[in-house]
């Protein structure tokens, strides 16, 4: 007769080399194995997915920063066209659009936060007309128009060529790419980066277009042009980190757009008023 604790005892089958593991320990089944490999070759083939997707948006962009200041094409279709086409492509890829900053929720408050940067910029350029000492900063010959064209551009030709595609570009598309596959530090510092790598081009005409930038780098003799690449390079890199963290606190587009439509429109509006005192 067999005793309850042989019965309670798990079965065990010898080894040659002394050591008893239970006979009834189960085998790894092959097609377990093989559904593992099938999850990891999808997990490993979506995030290339996600990185080519995103390679293709940086290589789009150059594209058309190269077709904007080197081919001459008209930003007021260009900006319009590559936003549309941005944001096709990134909801094609399945991003949300609160991953795009562009959720109705966030909104309002983007807006609120958007407004309140306009405010403190305007204030920032008011004194810096008054001093005479800063005034010169604001004497760029791109800028030296009359109020109606002035108004055209502020209000038409900046935010429709210029703040449209570069804010959805940057702060909005290539920003929710970045956010699949990297931490929001990493975001933020890649797309300011690349902001800031944007401006190259239109770098290279500053030094005979702005007055106080002129005189600042005339000492320099041929690498003066290299000094205002750099230097506009590094400004629009922290002004991306800047619009970008307002991005990320608001949870909005908006208060970048706010932002960068300050920083620009403002600039020439400001601009008018520097000329008319230094008459």
């Amino acid at each position: 007769m067999t005793s309850p604790a042989a019965l309670a005892a798990p079965a065990v089958a010898s080894r040659t080399d002394g050591v008893a593991v239970p006979a009834s320990a189960p085998a790894t089944h092959p097609r377990h194995d093989d559904e593992r490999h099938r999850r990891l070759a999808l997990i490993a083939h979506g995030r290339r997915g996600r990185l080519v997707a995103t390679l293709a948006v940086v290589l789009a962009l150059a594209g058309v920063n190269v077709a904007t200041h080197v081919l001459g094409w008209d930003t007021m279709w260009l900006g319009p066209v590559g936003a549309v086409a941005l944001l096709a492509f990134a909801r094609w890829q399945g991003l949300t659009w609160h991953q795009l900053g562009l959720a109705r929720h966030t909104h309002a408050r983007g807006i609120r936060w958007g407004l309140g940067v306009i405010g403190v910029v305007g204030l920032v350029y008011l004194v810096g007309i008054l001093l005479p000492s800063t005034r010169t900063a604001f004497l760029d010959a791109r800028y030296h128009l009359p109020p109606a064209g002035a108004l055209l551009t502020a209000f038409v030709l900046i935010p429709v060529g210029t703040i449209l595609l570069e804010e959805v570009a940057f702060r909005s598309v290539l920003w929710g790419f970045l956010s699949r596959h990297a931490r929001m530090w990493q975001v933020l510092a890649g797309s300011s980066l690349l902001f800031g790598l944007w401006h190259v081009f239109p770098a290279m005409a500053s030094a005979t277009g702005n007055e106080a930038i002129g005189s600042a780098v005339a000492g320099l003799g041929p690498f003066a042009k290299l000094a205002v690449v750099g230097g506009t390079v590094l400004f629009t890199a922290l002004g991306g980190v800047l619009a970008g963290e307002l991005r990320r606190r608001s949870g909005s587009l908006f208060a970048s757009v706010g932002m960068h439509w300050a920083t620009n429109a403002l600039g020439v509006l400001f601009g008018v008023l520097a000329w008319r005192l230094a008459a």
